[in-house]
């Protein structure tokens, strides 16, 4: 596995605006087979990268490079692939235009031409992973074979969009964030975003149960301290990208505004497992149901966890990884 850089040139966005020069860092694993269609595409989550997603890829597990040609392009936005921290000297951080779901697909269908893939046999991701993957389901529904949604969902639901909104605030309450044009990171911003991030991903089962103890961790404060030092090495700017990119997700957008949700997902041809975890506080189980029911051929297979949304990240949980891991082999030999 090497991480390599896919040049783009100018990109003319959903929004409007053209990010300049722009690339996509990625990382492959595997051979493409001469027809090209044993590729599985697995796009990076929200504070992920492509060596988060490699957790499970493996001979030991059903992302086998041995078989699979695995694609991993990360997400706009974190800091490897074009992103504001990067880009300071065009951009200034809090000048970085607004990338879509929709504009990282686009993107990402590009380095797969680039690569000769013509079929994808998987399409899969953990949360924001899992709605670049129901994307690319509606919007090349003849080219992706098979969906795996982990603990993610095709849009932004309300409840999600106002979480969201909290954590952007604690950030932003750092008088040191300067709109954006800070000089020193805002420490104190990004330990809050981190403090009220936490608890989120989890459910109060995940706590009472003390389960943090599986992750190495002695206490909720200890646990709190690492999500504080983990989104300390992460660039503000970065941060509120992505949060505007998971924010305004919405596959609705690939369909005409009078058929909404359900035309978008009615385009789905792909065979689908929608993965939530009943105890998750970001995309719920009843979100998902709704998607579920508007594609022909999905399946809803919930994961029964305290650990909440967590529970479908790449190899945080063994047991949880391991279900995960199980309907991938499903899709693929299916």
């Amino acid at each position: 596995m090497e991480l390599r850089r896919f040049e783009l040139g100018d990109v003319a966005l959903r929004s409007g605006q053209v990010l300049h020069d722009a690339w996509l860092a990625f990382a492959t694993w595997g051979t493409l087979n001469a027809a090209g269609d044993n590729c599985v595409l697995f796009p990076t989550y929200y504070t992920g990268t492509h060596l988060s997603n490699a957790r499970i890829i493996g001979a030991q597990h059903a992302l086998d490079p041995a078989s699979w040609f695995v694609v991993v392009p990360n997400l706009i936005g974190n800091g490897l692939s074009i992103s504001p921290s990067n880009t300071r000297a065009r951009y200034g951080g809090c000048g970085f235009p607004q990338v879509s779901v929709h504009d990282n697909v686009e993107c990402q269908k590009r380095l797969l031409d680039f690569l000769q893939v013509r079929h994808i046999r998987l399409a899969l991701g953990w949360s924001m992973g899992a709605m670049q993957s129901w994307h690319w389901a509606a919007r090349y529904p003849d080219m992706v074979g098979n969906l795996l949604a982990v603990c993610g969902a095709s849009r932004c639901w309300p409840y999600n969009h106002a979480f969201l909104d909290s954590v952007r605030a604690a950030l932003q309450a750092d008088g040191t964030y300067a709109s954006g044009s800070y000089t020193v990171p805002p420490v104190a911003g990004l330990k809050a975003f981190a403090r009220v991030y936490m608890p989120w991903a989890y459910s109060a089962a995940f706590f009472r149960e003390k389960r943090y103890s599986e992750l190495g961790f002695a206490s909720v404060e200890a646990l709190a301290e690492d999500w504080e030092r983990d989104h300390l090495a992460w660039d503000a700017n970065d941060l509120l990208t992505k949060l505007w990119t998971w924010q305004h997700a919405d596959v609705s957008a690939l369909a005409p505004p009078h058929e909404g949700l359900a035309g978008a997902l009615g385009r789905v041809t792909a065979r689908v497992i929608v993965m939530p975890c009943d105890h998750d506080q970001y995309f719920t189980p009843d979100e998902n149901r709704i998607e579920a029911s508007l594609v022909a051929r999905a399946e809803l297979r919930v994961i029964e966890s305290t650990a909440g949304h967590c529970a479908g990240a790449p190899g945080r949980f063994p047991r949880e990884s391991a279900i995960v891991d199980a309907s991938i082999r499903d899709l693929l030999q299916g």
